[in-house]
């Protein structure tokens, strides 16, 4: 038999239902280094930090986690990121990272108040620390102790192939007591 016939017999052999009459199957393969060449991505919340920004203390040996309502205030939280191809790629195209932060008052005269901190990602970054700074008779915070959380609500990606929500997180529990002004 010859190499001609020896190749119609196999075109004939392997030939499916979708191949028209007169052309070869089609052979193809392909081979990546790994199974999830792009990985999974991952965040943490970390180091959630309340301190107040207040330039006049009663005493120099005062808690920056006690303040005035009167007085400037910050609430922030890290958020970092694992490093894989996908996760590069999502912090190149600009994912939008919300915190919400809520301050959960103790006692009749301290409301629950949440605020807000946000920021879109940038290339070659994987960490970042997402800050609030306000006031806190602006912010609502009436004199009482307030334990304070975050939410965290990563993506969708600023751009216009624009991506769903891929990710949500929480930590919770650092505390903030407020007093009324005027009594340093």
């Amino acid at each position: 038999m010859s190499n001609e016939m020896d190749a119609m017999a196999a075109i004939a052999q392997f030939k499916g239902p979708n191949v028209p009459e007169g052309q070869t199957p089609e052979v193809g393969t392909t081979e990546t280094r790994s199974r999830t060449i792009v990985g999974p991505v991952t965040f943490k919340l970390e180091n959630l930090r309340v301190r107040g920004l207040g330039i006049k203390p009663a005493d120099p040996s005062n808690s920056p986690f006690i303040i005035a309502e009167d007085e400037q205030y910050e609430v922030a939280v890290d958020v970092v990121f694992n490093r894989t191809p996908l996760t590069e790629l999502l912090m190149c195209l600009g994912t939008r990272i919300i915190i919400d932060f809520g301050l959960e008052g103790y006692g009749k005269n301290a409301p629950e108040v949440d605020v807000q901190a946000t920021l879109v990602t940038s290339k070659d970054v994987y960490t970042y620390s997402l800050i609030h700074r306000g006031v806190a008779q602006r912010d609502g915070l009436k004199p009482g102790l307030y334990e304070i959380g975050a939410v965290a609500t990563v993506g969708p990606v600023e751009n216009r192939c624009t991506t769903k929500i891929w990710g949500h997180g929480y930590i919770k529990e650092v505390l903030l007591e407020v007093y009324a002004s005027g009594q340093e």
